[in-house]
Parts: structure tokens; sequence; C-alpha cells
């Protein structure tokens, strides 16, 4: 864990196969991460640029498009699953995750197949299974935790989409525990999303007179809070997106604003390279008070947070099918 005191943790949010056989191991030896986490615009990066997958790409050439990415995809999931095994086995998280195809995001029992069916490929009890927070999803992540299969939920925008994870969660987490007592609880990450909240509507806080890079930080803060009040033992959240866009903010703006007892924050490489250099202190979580009179001042501007949160999930998903189906035609064609 990078801060033990707090329980603190810093996971990857990078996967390439290189990476995972060099500078990966490093990260974790040093303590400077314990996890790591993936997605299509991830993999679409790593499996259309990197010569280290152009091997077994010609290999399978014959495949559908589906299963040669799903090929180099749990290849890369199981070398990471297997650099993090003693994290896990230290209850030093240690997990790694691996997305179902974001074209289920409205099928409640094919994210359920999808998801036993990549866990059970992968053979790793630290794979954590990354679903999107869509009404099908929070069903299926009950689905899967009652299996006792980790879940990573994501792209959660609102405290509302948390809210319907815990109660995802809890439900799973019950029925696990009548089916196997006695046993450790599967774990569960949300995964709330930060930098997207600024990169649409600092231009607008700016024309209101009201300060820029902070709504995400105050709605993070605001979600949260609302996991850490559930008291789910077996549940974390996890801050997402938390790498900065141009030069207005420091690079690891997001990781030492959000540094709060009992999170997870997944960040991209040249972000987590910014944080490391310099001493980081954990900080106390804004008061509840403070985020309500917040968002009254938010609310007041004309800004509807409600029309934003529904903006930012439909793009987040749009944005992860438009990575994995370049995905699917770069591989068709090759």
């Amino acid at each position: 864990m990078f801060n033990n005191d707090v329980k603190f943790s810093l996971w990857c949010d990078f996967i390439e196969r290189d990476f995972l056989d060099n500078e990966f191991v490093k990260l974790i030896n040093s303590n400077t991460i314990n996890g790591a986490t993936s997605n299509p615009a991830i993999f679409k990066s790593a499996f259309l640029t990197s010569p280290a997958y152009k091997i077994t790409i010609k290999e399978n050439e014959r495949r559908h498009e589906k299963q040669i990415y799903e090929i180099l995809a749990v290849q890369d999931i199981k070398i990471a699953a297997d650099r993090l095994i003693q994290n896990y086995a230290n209850d030093d998280d240690g997990f790694v995750s691996i997305e179902v195809d974001p074209n289920l995001c409205n099928d409640t029992q094919g994210t359920i197949e999808e998801g036993v069916r990549l866990f059970n490929t992968v053979m790793m009890p630290n794979v954590m299974i990354k679903i999107p927070a869509t009404n099908a999803g929070f069903d299926a992540m009950s689905a899967l935790m009652s299996r006792g299969i980790p879940v990573n939920a994501t792209l959660i925008f609102s405290p509302d989409q948390a809210i319907k994870c815990l109660d995802a969660f809890e439900i799973g987490t019950k029925e696990y525990q009548k089916k196997f007592p006695n046993t450790k609880n599967p774990k569960g990450v949300i995964s709330i999303f930060v930098s997207r909240f600024d990169r649409l509507l600092d231009e607008v806080m700016r024309e209101k007179c009201l300060p820029a890079g902070q709504i995400g930080i105050m709605n993070a803060t605001k979600i949260y809070t609302i996991i850490q009040n559930r008291n789910l033992e077996n549940v974390r959240a996890l801050f997402a997106s938390t790498g900065v866009k141009g030069d207005d903010l420091r690079k690891d703006y997001y990781i030492r604003e959000l540094m709060y007892e009992n999170s997870i924050n997944t960040a991209p490489l040249d972000t987590i390279k910014a944080f490391t250099e310099q001493k980081s202190e954990p900080k106390e979580a804004v008061s509840e008070d403070s985020i309500e009179k917040f968002f009254e001042v938010v609310s007041r501007a004309g800004i509807d947070m409600n029309r934003v949160y529904k903006e930012l999930l439909s793009d987040g998903l749009k944005q992860f099918l438009q990575a994995y189906d370049d995905i699917m035609k770069a591989l068709k064609q090759e």
C-alpha cells in the first residue's frame, strides 16, 4: 500500500506487454503501486501500436476479432495478476481489472456470462471484472459478487449510481455469505470519475466567477463520503480519470487532492511519476456541509448537475464503445 497509515492505495491505469515485463515490476517492488486497471481505450493503444502483440495476432488471424482481442487481453491480465499475486496474498490489494465487452452495457445476462467466463479464463483470484454502472450493470454486479468474483464498478459520475452500486455489492455479498459461510468476502471497488467534470465545466465555472478545477474534486468527495458512511468492509472508493489535460493544473493534482483514508487512486503512468517526485501527505475529506454548500452555489449559477451526470455517463460509454469497435475493426483487417 502506498500509505499504509491511512490505507491509501495507488493503482496504475496502464497495461502493455513490455511495461508489464519491466517497469511494472519495479513499481510493485518499490511499493509505489499495488494494483492495476485496464479498459478498452488502454488496450486499443497497446494492441494497435505496440509490436509486442504482432506475433500473437498473426498466429490467430483466422479467429474472430473478438476472440483475438480476448486472447491478447487475457494474456496481459494474467501477467499483471501474476506480478501482483504477492500483494493479494498479503491482503495488500493486488488486483487487476478487465472490462466486459462495452456493447453489453444494457444486457444483464450477457454481462454476467461474459464476466464469469473472463474470470474463469484468466484463472487468477486477484482479477476484478469491470462493469459499467448502468441499470443492467447493477444486477450483474450482484450476480458476480454472489459467486465470489471481485467487481470493479466503473463510470461512476453521480451519487445515485454509487448508491445503486453499494446496494448491488451488499446484496451480492450477503448471497455469497449464505452459500460460503466463514470464507473471505469478494472485494469490490466503486470507480468515481473525476477530471472529466472539470474538463467539461471549467470554462463555465470561470464565466460564473467560480473556482475552476473544483467540481470534480467536490463531486468525488461527496460520493466517497457516501461509500465510507455505508461501511461495507469489502468495498472501497476508487478515484479514476485522474490524469489532467493541459497545463492549468499540476500533473498529480487529482491524486494529491484526493489522498483520502481507505481509498484507491488509479492514474496514468506519467501522473504517478509526477506524484512520487515529491513528498505527499494524506488529506481530510471535505465535510458534507461544505460539499452541500458548494453545490448550492453551483446550482444557483445555473449548472444542472443531473444533466451533467447523464452527459458524462453517455459520453463515457460511447468512448469505451468506440475504442472497443476500433480494436475489432483493426484486428479484422490484420
